[in-house]
C-alpha cells in the first residue's frame, strides 16, 4: 500500500531535501521501517534506541495524532498522508 510520508524542513537534511516521500506500508510501524530503510538516518532522530518514537516526534496520519488512535500500530490505508511533526522550542 503506498502512502506519502510528508517530511518536515528540520528533517529534509536526513531525506537528501526530499519533502514527500511514498513508501508501501499498512501500519505507522510499518511505513517508519520503509522509511528507514531508506534514509537510515531519520531512525536515530525519529525513534529511541527500542524503536519507540522520541517524545518530541508527533506522527499524523490523514491529519489524527497517531497518540490518540493506536500508536505505531494505526492503519494506514493505501494512498494516505502521513506527516512528521518534530517539536520546536526556542526562545
Amino acid at each position: 500500500m503506498a502512502v506519502a510520508v510528508k517530511i518536515p524542513l528540520a528533517l529534509r537534511p536526513a531525506t537528501g531535501g526530499e519533502s514527500a516521500v511514498d513508501v508501501e506500508g499498512e501500519t505507522v510501524a510499518e511505513v517508519l521501517e520503509a522509511l528507514f530503510g531508506r534514509f537510515s538516518e531519520l531512525r536515530e532522530r525519529i525513534a529511541d534506541e527500542r524503536g519507540a518514537l522520541r517524545r518530541f516526534v508527533n506522527i499524523y496520519v490523514a491529519g489524527e495524532d497517531i497518540r490518540f488512535l493506536s500508536g505505531l500500530a494505526t492503519p494506514v490505508p493505501d494512498g494516505s498522508e502521513v506527516t512528521i511533526l518534530p517539536a520546536v522550542a526556542g526562545g
